[in-house]
Formats: structure tokens, sequence, C-alpha cells
């Protein structure tokens, strides 16, 4: 059973920089994509950066030039390097992976329990 663990949230103030971490592990075949989502409260869930097995990237405007997303394919973990933060960027953040497990021959879709990130003073 796949499952995404997630590691590396907490409060940081303005201006510092966390590093978020999420294995992908379990039955499976192969990965297509992993990226990072993020929730607000009281807001949607938004897409935050995503990166294809390939290496293309797609990174939200709000945070492009600070934040980097990057995959190690032998490891199954995407990480979110995240810099110059604002209080803006606090949220829960949750990892995602398009994954296609050992169980089936389809590509499925598979979320991190969320971490919690807090920029403040």
């Amino acid at each position: 059973q796949v499952q995404l663990a997630e590691s590396g949230g907490g409060l940081v103030q303005p201006g510092g920089s966390l590093r978020l971490s999420c294995a992908a592990s379990g039955g499976i075949r192969g990965i297509n994509a992993m990226g990072w989502y993020r929730q607000a409260p009281g807001k949607g869930r938004a897409l935050v950066a995503r990166i294809t097995s390939g290496g293309s990237t797609s990174t939200a405007d709000s945070v492009k030039g600070r934040f980097t997303i990057s995959i190690d394919k032998a490891k199954n973990t995407v990480y979110l390097q995240m810099n110059s933060l604002k209080p803006e960027d606090t949220a829960v953040y949750y990892c995602n992976a398009e994954i296609w497990p050992t169980a089936t021959p389809f590509l499925d879709n598979y979320w991190g329990q969320g971490t919690q990130v807090t920029v403040s003073s």
C-alpha cells in the first residue's frame, strides 16, 4: 500500500527558510510526478509546486524565485526548499504523488497527511 511520509514543517520567522521532504513507499511500480499543495485557514487547497519524473517543474507565481522543488528518484522523495518565507506562506502543506501502484495498472493520486508551516515573528 502506497504511503507518503512528510517532514520538515515548523515555525520560522519572516525571511527564514525551511525544507519540506516527502518520501513515497510501499508497492510503487512507477512515479509520474510529485508535488506540494498548501491550504491556508479559510481557503482552498492550491498548488505550490510540482515536478515530473523527467524533471519538468511548475511553480505558483506567488512563490517563484523563493521556493524550489526537486526530486530524488532513487529515494522516491520530493523536496521543497522554501526561502524568504513570508507570513502569507503560513498554511498546511500537503505532499501529492501521481503513482502507478503495483496493485493496479492505473495511475493513482496519493496525499500526505499534511505538515504545518507557520511564518511569524
